[in-house]
């Protein structure tokens, strides 16, 4: 059963549909439970290979890291190829440089650069929902609300998913696409960087279009778009706009600034700069903007990598805890029909969950531990009890009350 609501004398977009269903009874909640049982046990062993394997790409990194910080050869120049640093891991900083411009041939655009997008955008209908549930007469109600908006959307927005899609229709397709020019050939002074290096010159800027003229007569420049409307100001749906970055700038330009400068360490292969296979297993082929010492560079890996280690830790607590909330969340239908015990229930099965997250957690990092740092391994070992300790010593005491 759903209702529709709006306002005729509004000027937003909007309207409100309230859907109802009977409250679902003991067996139906039991069965949405067990379902929930099965993702809980999925989620709850995905968080062991998480952990797991996260600590050993940790370790891995930090011996590749350490590897290369210890073999490392910085070059004398830029310019000049030596024989003897031949399959040797270097280290060199200079400006990039590229054999020819990009070109957009469609807008008059060209650039001296690494890479060059163009980004079109599309007005379109937008559509939102803001949902909110509660009991009534027996039945769980649902009321929606639906607002409409007109905004600019580098992806099309299919309407024929909206609640609602008459007055709020989207064409199907843009008329002009978004791409990535990429310079097939990217050196630094003698050296031509991998398609790797290539790919982490990534810090992309917007393109001032001020110098530049309408390139068509439909096409109508206004600050930093190319506008395919009749009125910029007053754009309509389907209306295209399209603008432009670049990264990597590869000469000095009067109105960008000089030529990007980057850092590098990676293998020496004749001119080329490849990928460097250390003994642990790993790959080191490093590229940052900016003029940095070996140091440097090695020091910003080491913390990407302490940050990346964190975050799966974190990951896989999180996907450990919600595993053990939903294969133990029946206990709290068990008791759903008493107000008073199904809070305290709810209460103690979080911080169970919480509590054994933490144990498991901290058990399966030291086995990743255990054959790189068997001392550490065992102390978080003994550490992994001190959660489900501390519960148990919470639980004893209110017994014997």
């Amino acid at each position: 059963m759903s209702r529709n609501f709006s306002d005729p004398g509004s000027s937003r977009k909007e309207h409100v549909k309230v859907t109802s269903e009977p409250k679902p009874g003991f067996l139906e909640r039991l069965s949405e439970t067990s379902g929930g049982m099965l993702i809980g046990l999925v989620t709850f062993l995905l968080a062991f290979y998480v952990l797991f394997t996260n600590e050993g790409r940790a370790l891995r990194t930090a011996r590749s890291l350490d590897e290369g910080l210890s073999l490392v050869v910085p070059l004398d120049s830029i310019h000049s190829i030596s024989q003897q640093n031949e399959g040797r891991l270097v280290h060199l900083a200079g400006a990039l440089s590229t054999s020819k411009p990009l070109f957009d041939p469609s807008y008059g655009l060209s650039i001296q650069a690494v890479k060059l997008k163009r980004n079109v955008e599309m007005y379109q209908w937008v559509e939102y929902e803001d949902s909110k549930e509660y009991e009534e007469d027996g039945e769980i109600k649902k009321e929606t609300k639906y607002s409409y908006n007109t905004e600019w959307k580098s992806e099309v927005v299919n309407s024929r998913n909206f609640d609602r899609e008459i007055g709020h229709k989207n064409p199907s397709a843009m008329a002009v696409e978004s791409f990535t020019a990429v310079s097939p050939n990217v050196q630094i002074g003698s050296f031509v960087l991998s398609k790797g290096l290539v790919d982490r010159i990534d810090d992309f800027k917007q393109l001032s279009l001020s110098h530049l003229e309408d390139p068509h007569a439909d096409v109508t420049r206004r600050e930093n778009y190319f506008y395919h409307s009749d009125n910029p100001r007053r754009p309509e749906v389907g209306d295209l706009r399209v603008s432009f970055f670049y990264a990597g700038l590869s000469e000095d330009d009067p109105h960008l600034g000089s030529a990007d400068r980057v850092t590098v360490i990676a293998r020496q292969r004749g001119d080329q700069l490849v990928p460097y296979h250390t003994k642990s297993g790993d790959v080191l082929e490093i590229l940052y903007p900016g003029d940095l010492s070996v140091e440097e560079v090695f020091q910003k890996e080491q913390e990407g990598n302490t940050m990346k280690t964190w975050a799966l830790r974190a990951a896989g607590w999180l996907s450990m805890f919600v595993g053990i909330s939903l294969m133990t969340r029946i206990f709290y239908t068990l008791v759903d029909w008493f107000p008073v015990v199904r809070e305290l229930v709810s209460v103690g099965l979080k911080v169970f969950a919480v509590c054994v997250a933490s144990s498991l957690s901290l058990l399966t990092i030291s086995v990743g531990w255990l054959f790189y740092r068997p001392l550490w391994a065992l102390l978080l070992m003994l550490l992994s009890a001190v959660p489900i300790l501390v519960a148990r010593t919470r639980v004893l005491p209110k017994k014997q009350q």
